[in-house]
């Protein structure tokens, strides 16, 4: 068993023992993602881009910035568990969609979409 599939296995042990499957509707989880999303950007809330790379390695910041990242990667693996998304395919598959929007060529270095 590969890691990703112990992880949705405990969650979903862990949300059964609970009895929280009753909560978990695909809306709802789905707001689950953005407001734990909220959170992960409310600890860079007044640092600057320059500073945002120090920051994320600093100490004093790296324990709460994980748990806000993993409350988001729970969520989002939650949500596709509900609605059965395997999210490596759909990764997978955006990103074959993100090749093709965004060629090298006319991407490199630039924040915005290719004119095609």
């Amino acid at each position: 068993m590969n890691r990703l599939e112990e992880v949705r296995r405990d969650l979903r042990g862990f949300v059964a023992e609970r009895e929280w499957e009753q909560f978990h509707d695909p809306k709802n989880l789905a707001m689950a993602i953005a407001s734990e999303a909220g959170e992960l950007l409310a600890e860079y809330r007044w640092v600057s881009n320059a500073q945002a790379d120090e920051y994320s390695r600093d100490q004093d910041h790296r324990g709460r910035l994980a748990a806000e990242a993993a409350d988001v990667g729970i969520a989002l693996l939650l949500f596709c568990d509900r609605i059965g998304l395997d999210l490596i395919d759909a990764i997978t598959v955006k990103m074959a969609l993100n090749r093709r929007n965004y060629p090298v060529e006319e991407s490199r270095g630039r924040w915005e979409r290719p004119k095609t």
